[in-house]
């Protein structure tokens, strides 16, 4: 079964909906890593699941990739 998360960015407060498994979520709050409970996840994805912290702000606060 999945589920969509509704997470808002805590720079820039926009929402971002995540769908994920609800099994692969309890995995990882279980303490799984996130990359192995959800490898569908994008990095993004991912990053504002850990750190609040959408894709984009992240990459203007940390420089993006070079």
């Amino acid at each position: 079964m999945s589920s969509t998360t509704v997470v808002n960015c805590i720079q820039c407060h926009q929402p971002q909906h995540i769908e994920a498994r609800t099994a692969d979520l309890d995995s990882w709050i279980g303490g799984e890593l996130i990359q192995v409970a959800m490898p569908y996840l994008t990095a993004d994805e991912r990053e504002i699941l850990i750190s609040g912290v959408c894709g984009t702000c992240f990459d203007n606060m940390f420089g993006g990739e070079e």
